[in-house]
């Protein structure tokens, strides 16, 4: 069996067929695509997701944000376009619909074989136009490596972390080191 092709559609169309849908999609550019149509994610994927979202979860609530894990879209209105990404950190408090977020200062994808390209190239320059966001983490479950793109005074900037490391995050006044990420996976 084959994943379903993208498919063109309006985005009053995909908002109005997502909730039925018997797997979650994005919507890029007019295009749906299906996220993991055939089976979930891989073991090392979800225990990274959930190391981090467990990580920063304490201090999202202290700081008054809210910290989301795969199942919460992330709209990018200047480009239309509908996301699910792996951790979103919205803190905000205007971003108030129930089913889809525009203001995240954190987004994290946790790198599978099927989403590597579009994750490290399409995405970035969808997610670095948001003006909210302050960190962008790019996430391999594979090795212990994270890119993070940080905004600074003069544009984005990498930090390419491998084996060890802490990657600042801003929006909650903390860090979070790749030995938390990695923590019971490699």
């Amino acid at each position: 069996m084959s994943d379903p092709a993208p498919r063109a559609m309006s985005v009053e169309e995909y908002l109005r067929t997502e909730e039925k849908s018997p797997y979650k999609r994005e919507y890029v550019g007019g295009f749906v695509y299906p996220l993991h149509a055939q089976a979930g994610a891989s073991e090392p994927h979800v225990l990274i997701a959930g190391n981090i979202f467990g990580v920063l979860y304490a201090d999202a609530v202290r700081a008054g944000c809210r910290l989301y894990q795969n199942d919460m879209k992330l709209r990018v209105e200047d480009s239309a376009s509908f996301f699910y990404p792996d951790v979103m950190l919205v803190c905000d408090r205007n971003d108030n619909d129930r089913y889809a977020k525009t203001s995240p200062c954190l987004l994290v994808e946790v790198l599978s074989d099927s989403t590597a390209a579009h994750d490290r190239f399409g995405k970035y320059g969808v997610y670095t136009a948001i003006p909210s966001l302050q960190t962008y983490l790019i996430v391999e479950q594979r090795e212990r490596r994270v890119y993070a793109y940080g905004r600074g005074p003069g544009g984005w900037a990498l930090q390419d972390l491998s084996g060890s490391g802490s990657i600042d995050l801003p929006c909650l006044g903390r860090s979070i080191t790749l030995d938390e990420i990695y923590r019971g996976v490699l």
